[in-house]
């Protein structure tokens, strides 16, 4: 005889029959609620240091009125690779300074109404350096001196 035989209250213990009710599992929300703290603290601590890693810059003020005189504006787009156009017509490096040559000289040969012609260079934010120094290099072949450039606003 065996000792699970002469033990019968021990048998419903060791038995793997269905005879035991099922257990429910449980969520235990105590450590979950300890994580997300964690995670909310950390945010906030992070969030303040990102507001000392930008420069303090106040921008001048103008009262000025807008210009009578309407300007025209010649768009030099400057790709991400390194591509121009220039009033949306794609235009080679090589043949840029000539293109705004011909451009500023077909307004009028004045040098009053040169001088009113506005470049704006409209440059990719990873646009080559150097991609970007031949847009102002052809504008300064061209004797434009009137040169802006374009950025957007953070939203």
């Amino acid at each position: 005889m065996s000792w699970l035989e002469t033990h019968a209250h021990a048998r419903k213990r060791f038995s793997l029959g269905s005879t035991s009710a099922s257990v429910e599992p449980e969520i235990n929300l105590i450590p979950f609620i300890d994580v997300l703290l964690v995670v909310l603290i950390f945010l906030m601590i992070s969030t303040t240091f990102t507001r000392y890693q930008e420069l303090a810059i106040t921008l001048p003020t103008a009262n000025g009125s807008e210009s009578q005189a309407e300007v025209k504006q010649i768009h030099i787009a400057v790709s991400r690779d390194g591509r121009f156009a220039i009033n949306g017509k794609v235009t080679d490096r090589s043949q840029l300074s000539s293109a705004l040559m011909q451009m500023s000289g077909q307004t009028d040969n004045k040098k009053d109404l040169t001088s009113s012609l506005q470049v704006n260079i409209d440059a990719d934010a990873k646009a080559p350096h150097q991609a970007v120094m031949s847009a102002l290099e052809a504008a300064r072949d061209a004797n434009l001196s009137n040169i802006v450039f374009s950025s957007q606003t953070k939203k």
